[in-house]
């Protein structure tokens, strides 16, 4: 009797669970408003039709132990209570807004509330039984200390988390995060949550609903852009959107956007159009004016809306304007986006404006359903800081003074958003010109010597640079930096203007400038390399300070050792005899060995030399085989500028090395070789100082190294198919039959590599983490494999196919396949245990399969026990538990049936139950 109560009350309560559904999607925002206290908006859609469940307050978890009753603060008031704003479509939005004070400062608290169910019949969520999922939804955000690192507030999610679309036609949404502290967002999916940590059961993304090529789902990681392309079944659909806010590399916020898509069927109709161009760099001052124009191509064309939702359009004084045709109106429909930027608009992130275009088709013939078909195009804009303008540069004995127009055109934008400039040198010139998205000098061979410069000398800007090395020519630019700042005046959310452009200056050279380290002989033993350089300016040299007699001295440096080069020792009584020099090093590893030379300067005999040549090093080749070809690399540590490097392979014929090709770059793939046969290279950098009276071209070669093909590249990846039995089968058909057969593509057939001799293949059991190797198919025609696994298993399981080539590369593991076991177990309403050797016991329908345990409860007709078993087979003789025959009549069951599925041992979502007829006459 106790279990037929209980069978009542878990009965009772998931009909009050039903009658409370409703919640559809929501998300948390959270605004740091002082140094320990946050303001947090709680966002939530339900349904409001058919069901009692309203919730005028809810509870909200603060992270820290502490918790919040919070009231509703939208929509209109009825005895005394805010009841949300009805929207069309069965949809009431509910904002809930609270603040709170938090003991200390700490990363990741986390902001939480928790409802008892969502609303019923989505597809994706609890397979099917959604009414009985939890809806719970979280932020996670930094407090940080506003003092030293500024303030934080999650990004505003601007576009509404519940959208529409139709069957067969693509549905994009965008959730248009705006960031106003100017962090960067980042965006992912996941799985929604019904509880701290625990992800909604049986969840499934969108297409694997009805899951095929035309069925696919992509999020933008940068833009946030999804896109579901093409939905195939109609119904209501969950997705979890993870956006997470980074500051200087580090993240310190996550939300979680739990949203909701309804896709309808027999739409008959087609998404509007939208024509724009969705990506705009301007400099800060520039006016944009974009045409937006949105078409229909429906026939008869229906009339259409535009709208824009975005971070430039949020409403200050220097906000961003979009002007369209309010309402419905006939095609073509044109807008306008208009924005007079400025310098507080200058960031390192894009500005995102979500523009919706939707059509007013009507679902069904009462026009309840106001969904038409909507089309959402992202806009991004980036705003970038102009370029410093007028860089000079004057070349001193010791230094060299930078100049540059003043005033800069945002050195006053407001809030002291300007931070400074920074400064940039390399040696040897960079010509590229930068486009209006290129912004800063990373990665274009410059080092930063300079930050918040402001000092301003004679009218402009300026700076100099005491570290510098005589001889030498340096390049410089400009970049202006901006920055929010903290109370206490730190930078945090930096960004980089265009930079100026590059101007270029050679100190005095009063010092030798090298001109070669070439290696002229290839040997472990015997190798030579020749170093040549050329004498100081006279000049910069200034010979009546810097008397004769002139010495030079050749240095092998290797690493921070140098060791004077024996017979490298250069001496002149007058300057003019001093000419340019050159020296061959014998007797030297050239085979495996770099080497690098300074040469030391000596005027009237000083014990000290005035100065050294700057370190220069000879080109150094290694190469690496790979499949019919070789990779060439090369390092060359000079002091001029290489721009070119011409590569040589000796021809086996002649015995001579031909060039073959020239690099701009440090690297070079010499393809369509033969594997396992050896080729020999060198080769020869071409470089210059673009200084006048100095050797140009400046022509060094590298040893000669040599490097053998080998096949390392695999074969090209497999697609493989599944087919079973599941598909065919009856109730009849027997446990032997059920095999697995798998089919997939010969690679040789379609790819450029038709190099595959045979296939690996790999199943992975129920539970198991990682794929075994079952087989190896020797002949590569032979395309098909059945497999039936252990029998523990069913035919449940996970098979990938790869391919090998004839020294052992293998294709990767890119497609899998998985089979579940498909169940059939039926029971009986009679049997006649009457020992008459036919239907003495009560089972299960022959060929059950697939059946791991049952709990099978048998009662009378006064609820007693009679039988219980978690034999699937039951085997039920119809006697009592004391051994005695039971009188002929009606028993009752419950039946909780465990099967084997890929995910392990999973209880069926329904308990059987039913009657028993027990027969004893003859």
């Amino acid at each position: 009797m106790k279990k037929y109560i209980l069978f009542i009350l878990v009965i009772l309560l998931a009909t009050i669970s039903a009658n409370a559904t409703h919640n559809r999607a929501g998300e948390i925002l959270i605004k740091q408003i002082g140094p320990l206290t946050v303001e947090a908006t709680v966002i939530t859609y339900t349904k409001s039709e058919g069901t009692t469940a309203d919730r005028d307050t809810i509870t909200i978890e603060w992270g820290d132990g502490t918790r919040t009753e919070v009231p509703r603060s939208n929509g209109p008031k009825v005895n005394g209570n805010f009841k949300g704003e009805d929207l069309p479509n069965a949809i009431r939005k509910n904002i809930y807004k609270a603040t709170h004070i938090y003991p200390g400062l700490k990363p990741f608290y986390t902001v939480s509330i928790s409802d008892p169910n969502r609303n019923a019949g989505i597809k994706n969520v609890g397979d099917g039984q959604s009414d009985t999922v939890p809806f719970y939804i979280k932020t996670s955000f930094t407090l940080l200390n506003q003092q030293f690192e500024g303030k934080n507030s999650t990004p505003i999610l601007l576009q509404p988390p519940i959208d529409f679309g139709c069957v067969g036609e693509i549905f994009t949404h965008n959730p248009n995060a705006y960031d106003e502290d100017g962090d960067s967002l980042a965006y992912s999916l996941v799985k929604p949550f019904q509880s701290v940590g625990v992800p909604v059961p049986k969840y499934k993304l969108p297409n694997q609903i009805v899951p095929g090529i035309n069925n696919t789902i992509n999020l933008n990681a940068s833009t946030g852009t999804f896109v579901w392309n093409a939905p195939q079944l109609e119904g209501e659909y969950n997705i979890a959107i993870m956006i997470v806010s980074y500051r200087d590399g580090f993240a310190i916020d996550t939300i979680i956007r739990d949203m909701q898509i309804r896709i309808q069927k027999n739409c008959d109709n087609k998404p509007p159009i939208l024509v724009f161009k969705d990506e705009i760099c301007v400099v800060a001052g520039t006016l944009i004016e974009l045409p937006i124009v949105a078409s229909d191509p429906d026939v008869p064309k229906q009339r259409l809306e535009i709208t824009a939702l975005g971070g430039p359009l949020q409403g200050t004084s220097d906000a961003a304007t979009f002007v369209a045709p309010t309402g419905f109106v006939p095609q073509l429909v044109n807008g306008k986006f208009r924005w007079q930027t400025n310098c507080s608009h200058i960031s390192d992130q894009y500005y995102t404006v979500v523009f919706k275009a939707q059509d007013n088709f009507k679902i069904d013939a009462l026009q309840k359903d106001t969904s038409g078909l909507v089309t959402l195009k992202t806009l991004r804009i980036k705003v970038v800081g102009p370029k410093p303008l007028d860089l000079l540069a004057k070349a001193l004995t010791n230094q060299i003074d930078l100049s540059w127009q003043n005033p800069y055109a945002c050195d006053n934008a407001p809030n002291n958003y300007f931070y400074g400039f920074s400064v940039w040198r390399r040696e040897g010139s960079n010509p590229f010109k930068p486009d209006t998205c290129t912004t800063g000098l990373v990665g274009k061979g410059y080092v930063r010597i300079g930050v918040k410069q402001k000092t301003i000398v004679a009218g402009r800007y300026a700076f100099q640079d005491t570290k510098v090395e005589r001889g030498k020519t340096y390049c410089y630019r400009i970049v202006g930096e901006f920055a929010r700042l903290t109370a206490a005046g730190n930078p945090y959310n930096e960004a980089e203007s265009i930079p100026s452009d590059e101007t270029c200056v050679q100190l005095n050279r009063d010092v030798p400038l090298m001109t070669n380290v070439s290696v002229e002989k290839t040997s472990v033993t015997d190798g030579e390399v020749f170093i040549q350089w050329s004498k100081p300016k006279a000049k910069d040299l200034d010979t009546l300070q810097n008397g004769a007699p002139y010495r030079y001295e050749l240095y092998r440096v290797d690493g921070a050792n140098s060791v004077l080069v024996s017979g490298a020792t250069f001496t002149s009584s007058t300057f003019a005899a001093a000419n340019d020099t050159s020296f061959t090093e014998k007797n030297l590893n050239t085979a495996t060995n770099q080497y690098s030379y300074k040469v030391a300067f000596y005027v009237k005999n000083e014990a000290k030399p005035l100065g050294f040549s700057p370190t220069t090093g000879s080109p150094f080749l290694k190469i690496t085989g790979t499949d019919r070809a070789n990779i060439l690399t090369w390092t060359a540590k000079v002091s001029w500028q290489n721009y070119e490097t011409i590569i040589y392979r000796k021809n086996k014929s002649t015995n001579v090395f031909d060039s073959i090709n020239i690099s701009l770059s440090n690297t070079y793939k010499d393809n369509g070789l033969n594997n396992g046969q050896e080729y020999c290279y060198y080769i020869k950098t071409i470089g210059t100082y673009g200084i006048s009276n100095i050797l140009n071209p400046l022509n060094n070669k590298s040893q000669e190294t040599c490097g053998i093909p080998m096949d390392d590249v695999p074969p090209c990846s497999i697609v493989v198919r599944l087919d079973s039995i599941c598909k065919t089968a009856t109730p009849d058909t027997p446990i032997s039959d059920f095999i697995n057969t798998l089919s997939w593509n010969n690679p040789n057939r379609k790819c450029a590599l038709k190099d595959a001799v045979g296939y690996n293949i790999y199943y992975k059991a129920p539970l198991a983490k990682t794929f075994d190797k079952i087989k190896y198919i020797v002949n590569i025609k032979d395309t098909t494999f059945q497999h039936k696994p252990d029998a523990a298993y069913g035919i449940a399981g996970c098979y990938t196919v790869t391919a090998v080539d004839s020294v052992g590369n293998e294709s990767k593991q890119e497609t899998f396949v998985c089979q579940d076991n498909c169940i059939f177990y039926e029971l009986p309403n009679t049997f006649t245990p009457n020992g008459d050797g036919q239907n003495d016991l009560y089972r299960p329908m022959s060929n059950y399969r697939f059946v791991s345990k049952v709990e099978m409860v048998i009662v009378n007709r006064w609820g007693q026990t009679v039988f219980e078993t978690q034999d699937p087979v039951i085997n039920w003789d119809g006697n009592n538990p004391q051994g005695q025959a039971l009188a002929e009549g009606t028993y009752y069951y419950k039946c909780r049936i465990f099967e084997n599925r890929l995910e392990g041992q999973t209880e069926q979502k329904d308990t059987r139950s039913g009657y028993i007829h027990l027969f004893r006459a003859q």
